[in-house]
């Protein structure tokens, strides 16, 4: 067992006494603590994306939802460089206005420009094995969580649409595997290589399902799940490593 489940990650937790719903789990538009999609900044980004998924279409046309929240992503990645932040609360309007994120919370960000034009999105609870993220600290594999808690988005654009297939279906179409290390984080991945978290593609190079752990449900949105099942590091953890790893570039 890891050094970290021990000493920083909330072990009194016990996750299948507090699980999500199922796929028919509702999602919502509504605006959250962290989904603060009424913000000036976050009403900023929707406009500059509409207008840049209509650029695209030409005069006369009208940016489609999928084709308004591609353009945010892109967006996104360009306005706020990864690092490793480490509290999930944050609300996004913070998160864009710092110009930094983890994959969480650029994530977060675009649920919340999602949300803002009707677009319901909803999270799926994901326990992720913390070997992952070995990759990024191969000196530090001591001092990773065991497990961390990974709220994966979905939007409903004809049907529910997981983060990782906005751009196209499961697979990775330019650049081969996704690996987790680098300057590629999950969210920059989102465009070329839709992961794969069930297995469902058998071996290809977005699989990513010997990495999960546990499917903890689906939650309405992420403020809900973090309340219902914690984050990965306890709050006293989360409170010395988190203004320290948010300056830590990805």
């Amino acid at each position: 067992m890891r050094l970290a489940t021990l000493t920083l990650t909330p072990w009194y937790r016990r996750p299948q006494l507090h699980r999500g719903g199922g796929a028919e789990q509702p999602g919502s538009v509504r605006a959250t603590a962290i989904l603060d999609h009424a913000s000036p900044g976050i009403s900023a980004l929707v406009a500059q994306a509409r207008e840049r998924a209509a650029s695209e279409l030409g005069t006369g046309h009208a940016p489609s939802p999928l084709a308004t929240v591609r353009a945010a992503h892109g967006l996104i990645r360009d306005a706020v460089r990864p690092v490793y932040a480490m509290e999930e609360a944050t609300p996004a309007s913070r998160v864009l206005a710092r110009g930094t994120g983890s994959c969480s919370q650029r994530l977060a960000v675009l649920e919340s420009a999602a949300r803002a034009i009707g677009v319901e999105t909803r999270v799926r609870a994901l326990s992720i094995d913390g070997a992952f993220w070995e990759p990024r600290f191969p000196r530090l594999t001591f001092a990773l969580p065991d497990r961390v808690l990974l709220a994966w988005p979905e939007f409903r654009l004809d049907g529910w649409r997981p983060a990782s297939e906005l751009f196209g279906p499961l697979g990775c179409r330019a650049g081969g595997a996704f690996t987790n290390s680098g300057s590629e984080t999950l969210f920059e991945a989102v465009g070329r290589c839709a992961v794969d978290w069930d297995g469902e593609t058998s071996g290809d190079p977005a699989d990513l399902s010997a990495h999960l752990r546990a499917d903890l449900g689906y939650f309405t949105d992420r403020d809900e799940l973090f309340a219902r099942l914690g984050q990965t590091l306890c709050t006293p953890s989360r409170a010395i490593a988190d203004p320290v790893m948010r300056r830590i570039a990805a």
